[in-house]
């Protein structure tokens, strides 16, 4: 299974009333894909889905698989923890729907290198569809040099990475250097995307693209494709935007943009996020306009 382009992890809009806004997130992920993404991402990071009920997930679930069966296009959805037993019994019970699971490196625990490989060796073992495992260092505590990557890499039933390592350092560029072909690597980190598409990154995942798919769509096919120049001017543009997106936590920019859009109800957010500031939420507009003037 090789993963490319663009996918998008899709927020979860609010009601007034504290309620998921159902219609909102169907309409969402009719955009971002009638804007060229390859497919979306459920209950990501993006999606606030550790706020959610049990129900809500469900449904936000049903809702992506929804229209992901009615598109033909493929659904990435997030599953297990940082413990290996009851990942393992989530993986077991996925809905047939999903296309690849998104596994995150176990955090808080800082487990070995060596207990993370066995940690996703086992997923894997157990999983009815390829994992996406999801190296993000800055939030899980626990690096991984390239050498534990291009291992997990070799397991059977893994398809790729979210690759959210937050910058372009050393381990990155060995890593994008011994990857094997087979390997899908999805760029994470927005203000990063470009830099590692450069690299050989195959695709992206990214949560800007719920406020410009059509713009992530072509910063991908430019750097796949071409023409180069092209690229690093879409890459350049989009640069500013990404930095205004993640000024506060993620998604409560991004909730208020859609929401100043009229793309949501509401930019509600769960606790412990707090709203964005109607400042960081004008800077990310200004920040958008000036990406369409490019």
């Amino acid at each position: 299974m090789t993963l490319t382009g663009l996918f998008v992890p899709l927020i979860t809009p609010f009601t007034a009333t504290g309620e998921i806004a159902a219609s909102a997130l169907e309409g969402l992920a009719h955009e971002v894909l009638d804007a060229g993404a390859t497919g979306i991402v459920a209950l990501g990071t993006t999606g606030e889905p550790d706020m959610l009920t049990a129900g809500e997930r469900r449904r936000v679930l049903d809702i992506c698989a929804n229209v992901c069966a009615e598109r033909q296009v493929p659904l990435i959805a997030a599953a297990g923890s940082n413990i290996t037993a009851s990942s393992v019994r989530d993986l077991r019970t996925l809905d047939s729907r999903i296309t690849a699971a998104l596994t995150v490196v176990p955090y808080y625990l800082r487990p070995s290198e060596a207990g993370v490989v066995e940690h996703f060796r086992q997923l894997a073992a157990a999983s009815p569809v390829p994992l996406v495992i999801y190296h993000i260092p800055y939030r899980t505590g626990r690096p991984l040099g390239a050498e534990t990557l291009c291992r997990i890499a070799e397991l059977p039933n893994v398809a790729g990475f979210k690759y959210t390592a937050g910058g372009i350092d050393d381990e990155t560029i060995a890593f994008m250097s011994r990857a094997a072909d087979h390997t899908a690597i999805l760029a994470g980190d927005d203000l990063y995307a470009a830099p590692l598409l450069a690299l050989g990154a195959t695709g992206a995942i990214l949560a800007c693209a719920n406020i410009a798919p059509a713009a992530y769509t072509d910063l991908i096919s430019a750097w796949q494709s071409g023409p180069l120049d092209r690229a690093r001017r879409i890459g350049n543009a989009l640069a500013p935007l990404a930095s205004a997106l993640f000024v506060e936590p993620n998604p409560t920019v991004i909730k208020g943009v859609l929401a100043a859009q009229g793309r949501i109800p509401t930019p509600a957010v769960r606790l412990p996020l707090l709203p964005a500031s109607q400042q960081s939420i004008e800077a990310a507009l200004t920040a958008l306009t000036l990406t369409h003037a490019n």
